[in-house]
């Protein structure tokens, strides 16, 4: 008996039969899919878009930048779609768009300072509690 034939007398018999192998349960299960592929790929994307827009709307002047070409550089003018950076030791300038801009370098070591502040606090409050605990 071949695979075909044994499928069609499962159908047949109501043996694939319950909620999945009825339309509806076909309509939920594609529906099922498309909200676990919105939750799994859509949305972060929109998340590190908006991030992505933020980053790119927050420099300023004298910020150091990272283009998407790899040019390194320091913000010396900000306008409404484009930046003048300076870049080495000779002091060239070029005008970017926003979009090309990768990474504000300034931003991001301010913020991971924060972040190793914030854990430093942590572990500290942490040790704290675990020396009260043991002088009780």
């Amino acid at each position: 008996m071949n695979f075909i034939n044994v499928t069609a007398a499962a159908t047949a018999s109501g043996g694939l039969g319950g909620f999945f192998g009825s339309t509806w349960g076909m309509i939920v299960l594609i529906g099922g899919m498309f909200v676990l592929m919105y939750f799994m790929m859509i949305r972060p994307q929109n998340k590190r878009r908006k991030e992505e827009e933020e980053m790119r709307n927050s420099v300023d002047i004298g910020d150091e930048i990272i283009t998407i070409g790899g040019i390194m550089g320091k913000v010396v003018s900000v306008k409404d779609d484009a930046l003048i950076i300076e870049t080495g030791a000779d002091r060239n300038k070029m005008k970017i768009s926003r979009w090309a801009l990768q990474t504000n370098v300034t931003k991001q070591a301010t913020m991971q300072e924060a972040a190793q502040k914030a854990k430093e606090a942590k572990e500290a409050a942490k040790a704290e509690k675990k020396k009260k605990k043991e002088e009780k």
